[in-house]
Order: C-alpha cells, then structure tokens, then sequence
C-alpha cells in the first residue's frame, strides 16, 4: 500500500471502537503514527494500540475526556511529547443523545448540556491546541453528521445543532489557518454499523432509511477512507468543505 502519510502523526479522539478505530488502521496502512483517545474503553483501545503497532507503526493510547474541555492542551502535549509531533487531528469522539423534542416533559436537559460540551466545545478545544503545534500542511478533519444539515425527524435538535457549529467552526478555522495551508474540513457521516449508533438506529421512524436515496447504513470503512483522503497530500486544496457521507440523505 502507498505509504503517503509516512512520518507523520495523526491523533484521532474516541479511537477505541467504531469508526475511530477504522480510521486508526487505515491512516497506519497509510504509514502514520497513532496516538487514539478513549474515556473508559482501556482494553479496548490498547489492543488498537497493540494491532496498529503490529502493522509497523508507533501507536499510543491517551485517556482524555472530550466533554472536559481543558484536557485538551495537556492531550495534544502529551502526543508531541509521546509521538515527537502532531499533523492531522480527526475530531472523532461524540455523543447521540437523542429521541426527545425539547418541548417534552421528560427531557434531560443535563444530558443535552453535557452533549453540546462534548460534541462542540470539546471539539473547539482539541482545535485551538492542536494549531499551537500542527506545522503548515496540517491537517483538521472533524466528524459531523447529516443531521448537521438536513433535520429530517423531529428529536434531534441539540444533537444537530452542536454538529452543525462544528461546521460553522470549520469553515472559520479554514479561513484563519490558510495562510499557513493547514486545511479544516468536515466529513458528515451516515448512520452507521456501530455501538454507539446501535439505539439510535433502532428507534430510528422509518422516514428516516426512506429519505436516503442509498438504502443501508454506511460501513465505518467507508466513512474512515474519506477522512483518510482527506488527511493525504492529495487533498492539499480542499478546505472549509462538509463531504457527506451518508447516502444521499442531504441531497
């Protein structure tokens, strides 16, 4: 396989399972050094560690919570101090809570509050560390959602909106950092395959498979190759762009 990220060091949050640990491989396939955050899942993400170091690459495993937004100087420090740099961050972890409209009696507003310092403040955060460090051609890549975009179901307000001020972040950063030709993109991903889509896609009302013009989940791999083009030389002139992937539900 092309070894185009050859020396360099990619940093992915929530990288123990799921899409993070898709995108974990195939950046290694592609010759990057891992460093993956994870929160609780510490078997998990160190037999990562253990398959990525096996494909020849230096991995390490950080715990670092994302809905704790000051951890996020003391993680990009601990990447450059473990793996001697940092060049693409991918903006992985995140939280779903959905299912409730906000005007329902039951709503947990605690746990909408926390979802929005997880998916949009901590993500900020992990941002402004990372441009302390990242050389000129770095690159930011954040996982978004369709939802960022389209509301298609009543639900999903918090959760939408804190994906789509990420893309209004994005697009901002793309701005202040292309002078030093550091890209800042978003990949909208589809529902997918995965523990934590696993509740939502079950309560999921049928409208929802019914306004993708592709009918089936998106594969974590599928949505890690995007990112991983993204994160590549040839994606030099790309930036404050969403890409969706999720099957045509934005269309």
């Amino acid at each position: 396989m092309n070894k185009k990220l050859a020396g360099k060091v990619a940093l992915i949050t929530g990288g123990s399972r799921g899409l993070g640990a898709a995108i974990a491989d195939v950046l290694a396939d592609q010759g990057a050094d891992i460093a993956i955050t994870y929160v609780a899942s510490a078997d998990k993400a160190h037999a990562v560690v253990e398959k990525l170091i096996a494909k020849g690459v230096r991995a390490v495993a950080i715990r670092a919570d994302q809905g704790e937004p000051s951890a996020a100087e003391p993680l990009v420090r601990e990447v450059v101090e473990k793996l001697g740099q940092l060049d693409i961050l991918v903006n992985n972890a995140a939280v779903a809570w959905q299912g409730k409209t906000i005007d329902a009696p039951d709503i947990d507003n605690a746990a909408m509050d926390r979802q929005w310092v997880i998916n949009t403040m901590g993500v900020i955060a992990n941002i402004r560390a990372a441009v302390r460090v990242l050389p000129d051609g770095g690159r930011i890549i954040s996982v978004g959602s369709g939802l960022g975009t389209r509301i298609g179901f009543p639900g999903t307000t918090d959760y939408a909106a804190s994906k789509a001020a990420i893309v209004g972040y994005s697009k901002g950063a793309a701005r202040d950092l292309g002078a030093r030709n550091i890209t800042v993109n978003v990949v909208q991903a589809g529902i997918m395959d995965t523990d934590m889509a696993a509740g939502a896609r079950d309560n999921l009302p049928p409208v929802v498979m019914a306004s993708h013009a592709i009918q089936r989940y998106a594969t974590v791999e599928e949505v890690a190759a995007t990112i991983a083009f993204l994160a590549g030389p040839d994606a030099g002139f790309i930036t404050g762009s969403v890409i969706d992937v999720n099957g045509g539900f934005t269309a």
